[in-house]
């Protein structure tokens, strides 16, 4: 699947942060609390409209809450196409142009035929979950200088 195409690319990649839709992260934060996770850390992505919740894990990795904007929001349609939940997960990669560019060639479909700005001043690109198995996959690389917030990086 796509890590073992990652890999035989010869590209380096690790689990970032899994990302869940809520109506609201005042709300959808409260479950997680309770859990014990890390206190949250939120940023305004216009470009997706959406405000992210960012809860610490203690491997490093992070539970990122996604709150649309915007009726407009592609996370707006997801809750209301699908209710709260699972959005995506998010492969944290080096040389983000260049995989993008070695999965187009193997006929993987991507959302985003070029890397852009997400949250953490990282560079994002999204697989269409055509070319998962229905799950869509973000790819993010930290810009030199960018804060990695969520990491503690």
């Amino acid at each position: 699947m796509i890590p073992n195409t990652i890999a035989s690319l010869g590209f380096e990649y690790e689990l970032d942060h899994i990302a869940i839709a809520v109506h609201s992260l005042e709300e959808g934060k409260k479950p997680y609390e309770l859990l014990g996770f890390g206190e949250i850390h939120t940023e305004l992505v216009e470009s997706q409209k959406v405000l992210t919740g960012f809860l610490k894990l203690g491997n490093g990795s992070s539970l990122e809450l996604l709150e649309p904007t915007s009726d407009d929001s592609p996370v707006k349609k997801f809750l209301d196409k699908r209710g709260p939940g699972i959005h995506h997960i998010c492969l944290r990669v080096k040389g983000i142009d260049a995989l993008v560019e070695s999965l187009k060639t193997k006929g993987i479909q991507m959302i985003d035929q070029q890397p852009k700005l997400g949250a953490h001043n990282c560079r994002v690109a999204f697989i269409h979950p055509k070319s998962t198995g229905g799950v869509l996959i973000e790819l993010s690389e930290p810009q030199h200088g960018s804060k990695d917030a969520h990491h503690g990086r």
